[in-house]
C-alpha cells in the first residue's frame, strides 16, 4: 500500500530525442520536480538528460542511474536495486521524484524495473511519451499498418529462428534494438524476401538521424537506436 504522505514517483516519457516533442504535462512535472533522476551510461553523458536539458530551471537534486553497458541480467538488475533504494529516501521525505524515460515509460522502457520495485510503497504516475515506434514512421513519411493488417513487434535480439518464425507471414512489423544484431537481421529479411519492403531509421528527430531503404545501408554497425519498419503490402494505404 503506498504512503500517502509520501513524495510522487513519476515516470516520465520525453520522447525520442528531438527537445519539441516533450509533452506539456512532461515538461510541467521535468521543470517543477526536486528530484530529478535519469538513465546513463556507467562512463559519459545521459542521453535522456541532453534531450530536456535546456528546459531545466536549475537547482534540482540529479541522480543519474548508471547502468552498465553489457548484456548479462544481474549487472543491471543491482543498479536498479541500488536507485529504488535510493529514491525511496527522497520519496519517504516528501519529495516528488521524476525519473526521465526516453520514448514511453511502458513501451520497451527501463523505468518498469523502477516501477516494479517501488509501486506497492509509494505513490506512482507514468506519464506516456512519443515512442521511438512513432517518432521512426514519421520520418520514414509512411504509416506503420493501415486498413486490418496486424503490426509485429519484435526485439533485435531475439533468436534468429524465432524472429524468423515471426516475420515469415507478417503483415506490418517492426524490429526495435537493432544495434549489433544488424547483420543477422538482414540476412534474415533478405531470406525472406522482405528486404524491398523494409526501411531503417537510425536516431530518429535527432540531429544525427538517417532514414534510408534497408537496401541502401551498407555494412557498418548499427546503433542501438535504430530500428527497421517493414510493410508487406507496399503502400497499402493509398489507393
Amino acid at each position: 500500500m503506498a504512503n500517502k504522505t509520501s513524495g510522487k514517483l513519476y515516470g516520465v516519457g520525453i520522447g525520442p530525442g528531438d527537445p519539441e516533442l516533450l509533452t506539456l504535462k512532461a515538461l510541467r512535472l521535468i521543470q517543477g520536480a526536486p528530484v530529478l533522476a535519469y538513465p546513463a551510461p556507467d562512463v559519459g553523458d545521459s542521453l535522456a538528460r541532453s534531450i530536456v536539458a535546456d528546459h531545466l530551471p536549475g537547482g534540482q537534486v540529479e541522480y543519474p542511474i548508471r547502468i552498465p553497458m553489457v548484456t548479462e541480467r544481474f549487472p543491471a538488475q543491482d543498479v536498479y536495486d541500488k536507485a529504488a533504494e535510493d529514491l525511496s529516501v527522497y520519496l519517504e521525505a516528501g519529495q516528488d521524484v521524476v525519473v526521465l524515460c526516453e520514448g514511453d515509460p511502458f513501451f520497451y522502457g527501463s523505468f518498469m524495473y523502477l516501477f516494479g520495485r517501488m509501486m506497492e510503497r509509494f505513490e506512482v504516475e507514468v506519464v506516456p511519451g512519443v515512442s521511438s515506434l512513432m517518432a521512426c514512421a514519421a520520418m520514414v513519411g509512411a504509416p506503420l499498418a493501415a486498413r486490418n493488417d496486424v503490426m509485429t513487434i519484435i526485439p533485435g535480439p531475439v533468436d534468429a529462428e524465432i524472429m524468423k518464425q515471426r516475420l515469415r507471414n507478417v503483415q506490418a512489423a517492426a524490429i526495435i534494438k537493432v544495434g549489433r544484431h544488424f547483420e543477422k537481421i538482414r540476412s534474415i529479411l533478405e531470406e525472406l524476401d522482405l528486404v524491398d519492403c523494409a526501411r531503417y531509421v537510425e536516431r530518429a528527430t535527432m540531429d544525427n538521424q538517417k532514414v534510408m531503404p534497408l537496401s541502401e545501408v551498407g555494412d557498418a554497425k548499427a546503433p542501438y537506436f535504430s530500428m527497421i519498419l517493414i510493410h508487406k503490402r507496399g503502400e497499402a494505404w493509398t489507393l
